[in-house]
């Protein structure tokens, strides 16, 4: 045990004042209720599980984070920072650096658990994860926390995720960034509206058109259009298709003010 905790700890860059956090955040639910039982102790096992830790761990994973992020993208809105933020806390990114740090081999698990393949769930993983970092806290402070934030889950994997939160791929969700990125300079805000239907009802087919609305009363810019099988997947891809134009030039935005400047000079 002693020589596996060693392991785990230059895999964290954190040695351990008082081991006796990281076996408690290693310890699952299903070996402490085991133990409880073997002891013949009744609900004498919430004290001896990890789920206390990850509570913390969790509060204190978005802080961190949430400051990484606000130090390393001064131009960043609120909206980008906290979808960023949100993936990079998320379940399966959390089972991700788990695995990447070996965590699920270290994990107590009772005997039924072990043979049932719990150790490799990314639920587990990822609760587990969370409960090391509030073992991390309490053992060393916000210092250590930050120090494997850094190197585990920012990195080049933060990055790729940065690439993708700005094309809207990041949670699919390429309205949000459309909105972002329009609010970003002022053009206005996006409107969809359904051009057309077609096809049975258990078949339908929806073409969208996305237009920037003005709050000066302007005429409308239509950006893109896009199809779906509902209303919400063509908005979607009329959205997707529009951030597609504006990142290859062939659109371009400009604040309310610049056009009224625009139209002075003519």
């Amino acid at each position: 045990m002693e020589a596996a905790l060693k392991e785990l700890e230059a895999a964290l860059g954190h040695e351990f004042a008082r081991p006796e956090l990281l076996v408690h955040a290693l310890t699952h639910r299903s070996l402490a209720n085991q133990l409880a039982h073997e002891a013949g102790v009744v609900d004498g096992a919430a004290s001896g599980d990890n789920e206390r830790l990850e509570f913390l761990g969790d509060a204190v994973l978005n802080l961190v984070v949430a400051e990484a992020l606000f130090a390393a993208h001064p131009e960043w809105r609120e909206g980008e920072l906290t979808r960023m933020r949100a993936q990079l806390v998320s379940r399966q990114y959390m089972a991700s650096v788990a695995t990447r740090t070996d965590i699920g081999r270290h994990l107590r698990l009772s005997r039924g658990e072990e043979r049932s393949g719990l150790r490799n769930k990314n639920t587990v993983l990822s609760n587990a994860m969370e409960a090391v970092m509030g073992a991390l806290f309490l053992d060393g402070g916000l210092k250590p926390v930050r120090a494997f934030v850094r190197t585990h889950v920012l990195g080049e994997a933060a990055e790729q995720l940065a690439q993708e939160l700005r094309s809207g791929a990041a949670l699919g969700n390429y309205k949000s960034a459309l909105q972002e990125r329009l609010q970003a300079v002022r053009a206005g805000t996006p409107v969809y509206r359904v051009k057309s239907e077609s096809g049975p009802d258990h078949r339908k087919r929806f073409l969208v058109e996305v237009r920037i609305k003005t709050a000066s009363g302007e005429p409308d810019q239509p950006l893109a259009r896009g199809l779906g099988s509902t209303k919400k997947h063509a908005e979607q891809d009329a959205a997707r298709r529009a951030l597609e134009r504006l990142a290859s030039g062939a659109i371009t935005l400009s604040s309310p003010d610049a056009r009224k400047e625009e139209h002075a000079a003519q």
